[in-house]
């Protein structure tokens, strides 16, 4: 998804019982009275939980919370330019009429559930088999000829925040100065990348939207700019489910590999945006003006196979097998005159690099102006509204 997507998507939620969204609500839960003293015991419990749950949790608590306190909404829907304010209306309103006792026990199982998930403990897991552990949202590691820029939040599908946007800009460009050989792009845990995370933009600005979406347009561009000028070999291990941004700039990748429970998905149109990464010039090119249609226009999401079919991705490997065969291939190409892999690929890039600035330029002004249009504002409201639904 578009950067500024999440960013437009955020409200000003305070971490409070009273302002908090949610996981799917259980609807087989049992029926049951639940007392106004199991109530506060949760908004209580809400304050103690140690990870935050997430924007689509805490709008649907935020509504269970109205309507269980104040029952159904009751107040005049906000202006469409006040997006914060009428995304968690719309939350509230789609309660309908729910009762506050039902709206009380739901807030209740909820918080339950949160609770219980919380305290979990994981299972050991053998040291060899250990993924880098949740701290640092990126990880970099130079090994063997390689320069590995880890994707480090496995809880979150491994979402971009704003900051690492700039850490990725960072280790590029760190990357492109250092003694390795090639540079790979991964994630950890399940996702390869679930595109932005909607906590990009906590507060308005003094600008407000305006300069929000002026500061986006600018590290869009620089970010992808970045990848655009990156001198070496740049590969994309895509070991999950990957979304948005995470797609479109695979075609500024020289090689990218995937195991085959990857999926590849670019809902621009459901939300009321435009394509960037400059895949609106790269994904024609690679797989036929019709095809990126399909998904650039359409947001068809594309199997590993299909993806791989249509030239998107180099090579699909068994999942079983995917790192281990992956890391093999890319320790071997890594034993490779480093030099002559340079400057290879400038030629290859040299005709387009110019070409791709411009498209990058253009695809970025186009988002800015998409982000503060109704239509853009509209879908997201309506996509936010949807998920906040029980």
């Amino acid at each position: 998804m578009s950067l500024v997507y999440d960013s437009l998507a955020r409200w000003s939620v305070a971490w409070s019982p009273t302002q908090v969204p949610a996981l799917g609500l259980h609807a087989g839960s049992p029926t049951m009275r639940t007392s106004q003293k199991d109530f506060n015991d949760a908004v209580s419990q809400v304050k103690l939980l140690k990870e935050d749950p997430g924007n689509e949790v805490k709008l649907k608590l935020y509504a269970l919370y109205k309507q269980a306190t104040e029952g159904p909404c009751n107040v005049p829907k906000p202006g469409m330019l006040d997006f914060i304010n009428k995304t968690k209306w719309d939350a509230w309103n789609a309660l309908g009429s729910l009762s506050k006792e039902a709206a009380r026990q739901k807030y209740v199982d909820l918080v339950s559930s949160l609770s219980t998930s919380s305290k979990s403990p994981s299972p050991e897991t053998p040291a060899a088999d250990r993924k880098p552990p949740e701290g640092n949202s990126l990880v970099v590691t130079s090994e063997d000829g390689i320069t590995t820029i880890r994707l480090n939040r496995p809880t979150k599908k491994n979402a971009l925040t704003t900051q690492m946007y700039h850490d990725i800009i960072a280790a590029l460009q760190a990357a492109s100065k250092d003694e390795s050989t090639i540079t790979v792009l991964t994630g950890s845990g399940d996702y390869y990348c679930s595109g932005n995370d909607l906590t990009n933009f906590t507060h308005l600005s003094a600008g407000g939207l305006e300069e929000m979406a002026r500061s986006g347009e600018v590290l869009l561009r620089d970010f992808v700019d970045c990848l655009i000028d990156f001198p070496k070999p740049l590969v994309a291990v895509v070991n999950g489910p990957a979304v948005g941004i995470s797609v479109t700039i695979l075609g500024l990748f020289d090689v990218v590999y995937a195991t085959d429970r990857a999926t590849f998905h670019t809902p621009f149109s459901h939300l009321g945006q435009s394509p960037e990464g400059c895949s609106s010039y790269t994904f024609p090119k690679i797989m036929g003006s019709s095809k990126a249609a399909e998904m650039l226009l359409f947001g068809k999401k594309l199997t590993a196979q299909e993806a791989c079919a249509r030239g998107l991705v180099t090579e699909v490997f068994p999942d079983g097998t995917f790192q281990k065969e992956v890391w093999a291939r890319l320790k071997a190409y890594s034993k490779l005159p480093p030099n002559a892999l340079r400057i290879s690929k400038q030629i290859i890039r040299k005709q387009e690099k110019e070409k791709l600035h411009a498209v990058n330029a253009e695809e970025s002004s186009v988002l800015r102006e998409r982000w503060l249009s109704d239509e853009c504002m509209n879908a997201i409201a309506s996509f936010l509204s949807r998920k906040a639904k029980l």
